[in-house]
């Protein structure tokens, strides 16, 4: 095999074992381990660099997948394009494939996205609750068919490869990314994680409707230290969180997980090994550090446990420029990751860098040529398995499955399974559809960005009806008889309904929606999860507003609600519900019953902050509500 050969000559054929005059790595009656062979084995250093490399679609142009020999092109957060609409995804995941396919070799190229609770970058595509929410449901067949709906949606646009599920054992809700975890419990993740693999990754990963799965973030994430953190990042351009504009501090997210190993293999790694026996092919690693080592860089973890004592076969991606956190010295940063495991790199921009620099490492010894075969190999062998090199573009006929109505019914059905009631006084709920008078206060009942939170067409996602779907007061509206008036103020003063002295008018009954801003990763670090003053005083003036008084709350975690909650009859975790909001109507007015449970325990104050399960006793006082609480009405 000749690593240093640059040639661009035209691979010859010949016969193969099966009597086509083609090569063997494009004879799909091979096994998929010799038409891996095969190709590696045909492959120059700078085609084998190329597949190691993942570019974001930003920075780069689709001729750029043909001169750099790319293996993967990704869409972070955001990463749309500018038709945002399937056939436009279509087009635009179409461009860089028929680039790749026209390299030498015609090695497909393997497109991703962060399809974190549906294909949530694509306007008009179904939102389904983020995983918080599913871990309340407690429904793995729920979640399967979830993640078979996703899979659908992504095949479709001609993306066959999805960066979820997160598999993280979230232990601080204080950390930005508690949504995206099923459950503080271990055996939740394990059990739901396995069931949304299953369901993306279908009968066979190579049908066409079927989506590679990447377990994440690789290991301990969830276990990482408030304040072992200290990354500064600029709110991206345009995005108004919080008011705030300077700097954004991450105070645990990409921090430190200072576990024993024991602690680490018990509840972290159980859920990788639940996730390679479930069939992922692709693990990402963690930005995070166990004991100050970084993970993109932690041999022991990423090579010796992961790929050895586990027998993970597939390939380990980086996090987005995970690499460059290893070292300040970028060359020292990219052979200590490669050689640590890492097979395919997020560069994510300046790919030309990553692409010198390792070949430098290759050339130089630092990394060994048996290093870079062993990554491209696994590489190989996964977009063999996906079936890439028989089928590299969607079937134009699916594309009807995005945003198809048994996928909304779908999400609706999740909705109403991930609800909890915490509080349920006067026989509060269901409440009646034939009510004279509801009054709605909140800006969130009116508004599908709040309802889906982070991750959803914007990274970190953003007020407004940023996509198709049913708000919340939408799906109120539809659910009450006709004789019911239902009347909406976002600031809930209803000024306007008063009696003929002029006195405000009491309903019988007042619903708040009250909403955390949409974030994500470490921008959603908060160190104080109490509830703003300005959503206390609009539940106080609805208080005094109606009879009975039910508050929903679309939260990524637990907030604290101590000092509210004896102004509440009713009180409803709803978590990030996504586009169809008519699930909440559905339970709220009888037509489905509260089964969700509490995957995370709900504290009583911030002096209970990190909180395990089960609740540690020497704590004294019990929480608010204990892991698994959940009434039903």
């Amino acid at each position: 095999m000749n690593n240093e050969n640059t040639t661009t000559d035209p691979v010859q054929s010949h016969p193969t074992a099966s009597g086509h005059d083609r090569p063997a790595y494009k004879d799909p009656s091979l096994s998929i381990s010799n038409r891996a062979a095969d190709l590696l084995a045909r492959m120059t250093l700078e085609e084998k660099i190329g597949q190691m490399t993942q570019v974001e679609k930003n920075s780069l142009a689709p001729d750029a997948v043909r001169k750099y020999l790319l293996g993967s092109v990704l869409s972070g957060g955001g990463g749309y394009p500018q038709e945002n609409t399937a056939a436009g995804w279509v087009k635009m995941v179409g461009a860089y494939q028929e680039a790749a396919l026209q390299t030498r070799l015609g090695i497909p190229m393997l497109y991703g996205v962060d399809a974190v609770h549906g294909h949530n970058n694509l306007y008009g595509a179904v939102i389904y609750p983020h995983n918080i929410g599913l871990g309340a449901s407690r429904d793995p067949h729920l979640v399967y068919r979830i993640g078979r709906a996703t899979a659908e949606e992504l095949a479709a646009t001609g993306i066959y490869w999805n960066f979820a599920p997160t598999v993280a054992v979230p232990l601080d809700i204080r950390w930005g990314r508690t949504y995206e975890g099923f459950s503080q419990d271990y055996q939740i993740v394990k059990q739901l994680a396995t069931a949304y693999i299953q369901g993306l990754q279908g009968e066979s990963v190579g049908d066409s409707l079927s989506v590679l799965a990447t377990p994440k973030h690789y290991v301990g994430d969830g276990g990482t230290i408030w304040g072992s953190s200290d990354r500064l990042f600029p709110v991206p351009e345009g995005v108004s969180l919080l008011e705030i504009n300077a700097p954004w501090e991450f105070k645990i997210d990409q921090g430190d997980a200072r576990l024993d190993e024991a602690t680490l293999r018990a509840v972290h790694l159980a859920p990788y090994s639940a996730a390679i026996e479930a069939g992922a092919q692709v693990i990402m690693a963690s930005f995070s550090s166990w004991n100050g080592v970084k993970l993109h860089a932690h041999h022991y973890l990423l090579t010796d446990v992961l790929k050895g004592e586990l027998g993970f076969s597939g390939f380990i991606v980086s996090d987005w420029g995970g690499i460059d956190q290893v070292s300040g010295d970028y060359y020292q940063a990219v052979v200590a990751a490669i050689n640590a495991g890492i097979d395919m790199s997020m560069v994510p921009q300046d790919y030309e860098r990553f692409i010198s620099n390792l070949r430098r490492a290759v050339k130089n010894g630092d990394v060994p040529v048996a290093r870079i075969d062993d990554a491209v190999k696994r590489i190989l062998t996964v977009k063999i398995k996906a079936g890439l090199f028989e089928r590299p573009f969607p079937d134009p006929s699916n594309l009807s499955l995005v945003g198809a109505q048994e996928h909304r019914a779908l999400a609706r059905e999740a909705v109403a399974k991930s609800l909890v009631l915490l509080k349920n006084d006067r026989q509060t709920l269901p409440l009646s559809k034939s009510l004279p008078v509801i009054l709605v206060a909140g800006q969130a009942a009116d508004d599908i960005g709040l309802q889906c939170g982070g991750w959803t067409i914007e990274w970190l996602g953003k007020p407004g009806n940023i996509t198709l779907g049913t708000t919340i007061l939408d799906g109120i509206r539809g659910a009450v008889s006709h004789g019911t008036r239902i009347e909406y103020d976002s600031g809930g003063k209803f000024d306007h309904l008063v009696n003929a002295n002029g006195e405000p008018i009491k309903a019988d009954t007042g619903i708040v929606l009250v909403a955390e801003h949409p974030y994500a990763e470490g921008f959603g670090d908060r160190a104080d999860l109490t509830l703003s003053l300005a959503d206390t005083r609009l539940i106080e003036r609805m208080r005094l507003r109606c009879h009975k008084l039910v508050v929903i709350l679309l939260t990524g975690r637990p907030l604290i609600v101590t000092d509210q909650l004896p102004l509440i009859d009713a009180l409803v975790a709803a978590w990030l519900p996504g586009t169809e909001g008519q699930g909440v109507a559905d339970v709220l007015f009888g037509d489905k019953t509260f089964t969700g449970k509490l995957s995370f325990t709900w504290p009583r104050g911030m002096e209970q902050i990190p909180i395990t399960y089960p609740f540690p006793p020497e704590m004294g006082t019990e929480p608010l509500f204990p892991f698994g609480y959940g009434l039903q009405a």
